[in-house]
């Protein structure tokens, strides 16, 4: 299962810094704590800053809860839509490096791929897609009981298979007229970035960002349905107040949340991605203008505004952070970073809890929330 941004089948100084303070590992181990609280089996959160040179790392909960071995600090775990981040920053390079345009559009790179019942590839750009304005339907297969990820959890879809399967569906609005976020959009920008660069994308990313910034622990699994060693166990909450299944295992790996990582490269990329280092000073200005988000996306995040690929979120002591939320079945991942890119926090949850019929008010969405209080509190200097 794919969650867009969550967990659903749902002054410059303070602009810059938050509040301007160094995290305590106290307020840190709290806050992972808390996490744990409402029913998650394991958390592991890292906290970088940059300027003060700290790297704190609080764990908390059970790497497999038929155990007692405690979360690895330096675990992997499926990132599910924190992809996006990655798949967005080599488009935008490649528009930098003139061999493509935000303005292009589906059609020209993908002759009558995006047609049929109202859907129309030649009206949907780049920039769309990026900023999730296309009004492509999503359409990612449903693991809505633990009988469906069995069934499905050894199943690979091709990305020719999950843009058929969405323009089979009319889209939700005509591109540019509407917001809603659509993880097929980065299917077809994952098939964009292979016509233009004649190789997969995910090897432009590992060329790219990857090896540049020495993430070896970022990694794009194929049809490999395990995890590196260690990882801590995934476990899925299929209906409200149903158990937690283990859903460790799973293959898939597109260009809309396909990857695996840890905290500690994951806030490396985002810190390099907003201080400069990857991308072209326009380019990065491009990645960062938004529109307002739509839907739950708004009411879990309030104030968040859509960039491309990223999005922004207000901090409560002033100023924004920027971040992206991925999910995939078993594992919710938040990577935050300060609008300097000096300051990270990632936190990771093995286990994802129902929100059942009434999302705003399920375990699913008070564990979301205490995920983001502590990317606040972390950004903030608490």
């Amino acid at each position: 299962m794919r969650y867009p941004m969550l967990a659903v089948t749902l002054a410059l100084a303070l602009a810059v810094n938050g509040c301007g303070g160094t995290p305590e590992p106290a307020a840190l181990a709290r806050d992972a704590d808390a996490i744990v609280a409402v029913g998650t089996t394991g958390v592991q959160a890292r906290v970088v800053d940059e300027a003060a040179g700290t790297n704190r790392v609080a764990v908390a909960g059970r790497a497999d809860s038929a155990g007692v071995e405690p979360v690895s600090s330096d675990g992997y775990f499926r990132i599910g839509s924190v992809t996006k981040t990655l798949v967005a920053t080599v488009v935008l390079m490649l528009v930098g490096e003139g061999r493509l345009t935000l303005d292009d559009t589906v059609q020209q790179w993908l002759p009558d791929m995006v047609r049929g019942n109202g859907n129309g590839g030649a009206s949907i750009t780049v920039r769309n897609l990026l900023q999730h304005t296309s009004g492509l339907h999503d359409s990612m297969p449903d693991m809505a009981t633990a009988e469906d990820y069995y069934r499905l959890r050894y199943q690979a879809r091709t990305p020719e298979q999950a843009v058929a399967s969405a323009v089979a569906q009319a889209p939700d609005f005509a591109p540019g007229t509407g917001w809603s976020y659509s993880n097929v959009g980065y299917v077809v920008l994952g098939l964009i970035i292979e016509k233009v660069s004649r190789r997969p994308w995910y090897d432009e990313v590992s060329t790219r960002i990857l090896e540049p910034l020495g993430l070896r622990d970022t990694r794009w699994p194929g049809d490999v349905p395990t995890l590196p060693t260690p990882h801590a166990k995934g476990y899925n909450q299929f209906a409200a107040d149903g158990p937690m299944v283990e859903v460790t295992e799973l293959v898939d790996a597109d260009a809309s949340g396909g990857y695996l990582s840890t905290t500690a490269d994951l806030g490396t990329f985002y810190r390099s991605l907003l201080g400069g280092k990857l991308l072209r000073p326009e380019q990065l200005a491009q990645m960062r203008g938004t529109v307002p988000a739509d839907g739950v996306i708004a009411q879990v995040w309030p104030g968040g505004r859509a960039g491309l690929g990223l999005f922004s979120v207000p901090l409560s002591c002033g100023g924004v952070y920027w971040m992206h939320n991925g999910g995939q079945t078993g594992y919710l991942t938040n990577a935050a970073v300060t609008e300097d890119g000096r300051r990270s926090a990632v936190v990771s949850l093995s286990g994802t809890l129902a929100v059942g019929e009434d999302p705003l008010h399920s375990k699913g969405f008070t564990q979301l929330q205490a995920a983001n209080a502590l990317i606040d509190h972390a950004l903030c200097g608490e």
